[in-house]
Order: structure tokens, then C-alpha cells, then sequence
């Protein structure tokens, strides 16, 4: 049975956002919240849930529970691996700690942290460090949270300390060499934290197998709200002339932003 996320979602794809400013929906207990005039809901944009049909696990990668994804960005995955084993301090290192979630899975992560003795106090403060239900791109099937392994003492998952190990390093100088690209960099004008573990597949140009529905999904996101580093559409020339199984090595740690204050 669908329920009402899964709706809403649709909904939200397809119902101009002036008639979304209207709508009023309870996340949580407690929690009602209205979409924003142009169809987000606290700053996060619709996405409906991937077809069962389409998604694959990823064997061997998950940290801690299997990493299920769009087959399409599994594939990606597969080659994004074989590449860091090719470098020091990379190697067998990058896990998915988190990659497909439902929408009903998402409600319980979202509504968990909310409330007396929570992180958070109310919807509006959890939706700066996560996607309320039916607005997350983990539901595409196409996006996923990194993490390294074995963890980094001090170091715990989906932190933006992530960006200081030479693991992390890695991805933000070498995932959009696979198609992936940082979903919320610093700074970005949805309001969402930095989160250099978060990546969603686009593709490594438009005419990758499955890239053009990626690319349509993520298409306002992309347009409105660009991921810093993002998938620049490279000629075929350039991406031949790329060598996804020796990368060069990780920059050093200077080369990346401090987390915002």
C-alpha cells in the first residue's frame, strides 16, 4: 500500500508550485510543516521512490548493512573501487553507509532525531542535516553516503571530517570521474549542511548508459542548487584519455575547504 510520502512525492513532481504552497503536511508527531512556494519542503526538492526492479546490491561495499542502488550507479560504483584500489591509502578504504532508502525508511531516520533529549528540537533544525520523507535523494536509488573504513579514530560517519582523510580526499579530486558529484557543498543556498560524504550519480556524460534519467531527476537540483564538484560534461575525446585504473594520488589535505562555521 502507498502512503501518503510516496504520494506526496509524486505530487510534488507534477502539481505547479503554487498550488504546493497550500499544503500543509505533518512529517511528525507533531511536526506540520508547509512546502515552500516553489514545491520544496524546508528547503530539500521532491524526489519519488525507485522502482524495486531497478536496484541491485552492491556485494562486498556496504558498511555495516548491504548498499543497495540503481543498477546504473552500482555499475559506477564497481569501477569508482577498482580505481581507488589502485592508490595508497585508498585502497579496500571506501565503503556506502548508507545508499537507497524509502521513503517510509526515510521518515524514521528524518522524525528519530526530533523531540526532548534529540539532536534536534524541531523539523525545520533536522532538515539542515537531513532530507524530510519524500524529499531525499537516497530514495532514487541514485545517490549514496560514503564512509571509510576501518573508521578514522575521531572520525565518525556522514561528519565532514571526512574531507581531512586521504580516502575522502580521494573522492572529492576523483568521483566525478565516475559520473558522481558532491550533492550539498559548502555554502550551498538550500540551506543543507556541508556533507562531503553525500554524492549522487549523473553520469560521466549525457550519453552514459543511464544518465540521461539520472540527469532528469536530479535536472532542478542541478540547475538551481549545483554540486561543488560537479560532473562537467567532457568531450569523448578527454574521457577516453582518462585512466580510471591509476588515478593520480590525493591532493594534499590544504587543498580542501574547512568545515563552515
Amino acid at each position: 500500500m502507498r502512503t501518503w510520502h510516496w504520494v506526496l512525492a509524486l505530487i510534488a513532481l507534477i502539481v505547479p508550485a503554487t498550488a504546493m504552497a497550500l499544503a500543509t503536511v505533518q512529517l511528525c508527531s507533531g511536526q506540520n510543516v508547509e512546502l515552500m512556494p516553489d514545491g520544496r519542503m524546508l528547503g530539500h526538492l521532491p524526489y519519488a521512490e525507485a522502482d524495486p526492479a531497478d536496484l541491485v546490491t552492491i556485494e562486498g561495499f556496504g558498511a555495516g548493512k548491504p548498499c543497495v542502488m540503481h543498477r546504473d550507479a552500482a555499475a559506477a560504483i564497481g569501477q569508482l573501487v577498482a580505481a581507488a584500489a589502485k592508490v595508497p591509502g585508498v585502497a579496500g578504504k571506501l565503503r556506502g553507509v548508507s545508499c537507497f532508502r524509502g521513503i517510509e525508511y526515510q521518515r524514521r531516520v528524518f522524525c528519530s532525531q526530533i523531540g526532548p533529549g534529540k539532536r534536534c528540537k524541531n523539523a525545520a533544525e533536522r532538515a539542515r542535516s537531513s532530507a524530510p520523507p519524500g524529499f531525499s535523494e537516497h530514495a532514487t536509488g541514485y545517490a549514496l553516503d560514503f564512509a571509510v573504513r576501518p573508521m578514522v579514530p575521531g572520525c565518525a560517519d556522514v561528519s565532514d571530517c571526512i574531507a581531512r582523510t586521504v580516502p575522502g580526499q580521494w573522492l572529492l579530486a576523483h568521483a566525478p570521474e565516475f559520473g558522481f558529484e558532491l550533492s550539498f557543498p559548502s555554502g550551498n543556498t538550500q540551506g543543507v549542511t556541508w556533507e562531503p560524504w553525500h554524492w549522487r550519480w549523473v553520469g560521466t556524460r549525457p550519453d552514459a548508459p543511464g544518465a540521461a534519467t539520472a540527469r532528469t531527476l536530479f535536472a532542478t537540483a542541478r540547475t538551481r542548487f549545483p554540486a561543488s564538484p560537479a560532473v562537467l560534461d567532457l568531450s569523448p575525446e578527454w574521457v577516453n584519455a582518462l585512466s580510471p585504473s591509476a588515478p593520480a594520488e590525493p591532493p594534499p589535505p590544504t587543498a580542501w575547504p574547512n568545515p563552515p562555521q
